[in-house]
């Protein structure tokens, strides 16, 4: 009995004395983010990610509203120019601005859409 004492005893502690190595197939977890005290432990590219889509959107937002007031002059340049010709003829000119206008409307569009 006393020689499996003794032999349970050296096996645990060979047990407990070899060394354990993380499996390769293991992932293994990531370092956390950096925080920015400044933001409550916010992560900081979080915060700067924020920051750059609010000013895109600004910026968007700005060049709508300078196509759609190019729009409205120009649509109003257009029927300006209508009104002068005569019913059977249109000058190359309105026509020139209706393209205009159209590539304009499409432009509008598109920013109104956002980023995809």
């Amino acid at each position: 009995m006393q020689l499996q004492s003794v032999a349970w005893i050296i096996s645990t502690f060979l047990l407990l004395a070899i060394p354990t190595y993380p499996q390769a197939g293991r992932p293994q977890t990531p370092p956390p983010l950096r925080t920015d005290p400044i933001t409550n432990g916010e992560p900081s590219d979080s915060r700067l990610a924020q920051e750059m889509r609010k000013k895109a959107n600004l910026e968007r937002q700005a060049a709508i509203k300078n196509d759609t007031d190019k729009l409205l002059r120009l649509a109003q340049e257009l029927k300006q120019s209508v009104d002068k010709s005569s019913a059977n003829v249109l000058s190359v000119d309105v026509v020139k601005k209706a393209e205009e206008i159209e590539k304009l409307a499409h432009s509008v569009k598109d920013k109104m859409r956002g980023p995809n």
